[in-house]
């Protein structure tokens, strides 16, 4: 189609070197193997240690997703507290922490300090001086056993080893099996009207009362 109007004339620019511009990834299959050798070099360095921090089971955001869990950026405080894991201590033992989260309910608290505490039972601590161990430290045993083991699993990462499940377990039955639950709707309107109405029953218990006083005079 032909040019409309007052507007400027098509300077096509077909004369670059486009040849010399392109960018192409002939490499990724041998860049894929490069990090794969790394990562299992990364794991032999750090064994018996894990190569990554062990995360807490969070609710995805939103209405759509928040049935589902998955692994969040660190423990909060409060669930350091509750499994007797200092906040200092908890990043130089492989446990990743997050200052900014809040517990919104007990389910959560839970299910992290139960998490916390299974880490912590299966936790062997290499002292930093091996002459001189302070309270806490593995035993000599201990860490022989932990070496042992570790070259054997080729070193299995936390997410492996306290995997997060989002198996859903449905239970069926009979109605009559299942005990009545309270009625959420009826106690929020229960508890609307009630709200509501405060102010006139205290006064109609006022009337009644000063009544009553003037009838005994």
């Amino acid at each position: 189609m032909t040019l409309k109007h007052n507007q400027q004339l098509p300077n096509n620019h077909f004369r670059k070197d486009w040849q010399r511009r392109v960018r192409v990834h002939f490499d990724q299959p041998g860049k894929k193997k490069t990090r794969r050798t790394a990562r299992a070099e990364k794991a032999v360095k750090l064994a018996p240690r894990p190569v990554d921090k062990l995360r807490p089971v969070v609710r995805c955001p939103t209405v759509k997703y928040n049935r589902r869990v998955r692994a969040g950026r660190g423990f909060s405080f409060a669930e350091l507290k509750e499994a007797g894991i200092p906040r200092k201590l908890a990043p130089t033992i492989g446990i990743s922490v997050d200052p900014r989260r809040q517990n919104l309910s007990e389910e959560s608290l839970t299910a992290n300090v139960e998490r916390l505490k299974a880490y912590k039972a299966r936790l062997v601590l290499f002292p930093k001086k091996a002459k001189s161990p302070k309270s806490g430290d593995a035993s000599a045993e201990d860490m022989t056993k932990a070496k042992e083991a570790g070259h054997a699993e080729h070193v299995k990462a936390s997410k492996q080893a306290f995997p997060i499940s989002n198996k859903v377990v449905i239970e069926e039955g009979k109605v009559g099996d299942y005990a009545p639950t309270e009625n959420a709707y009826r106690v929020l309107r229960d508890a609307r009207s009630e709200a509501r109405l405060v102010g006139k029953r205290e006064k109609r218990a006022k009337a009644k009362n000063d009544e009553e006083a003037a009838s005994k005079k």
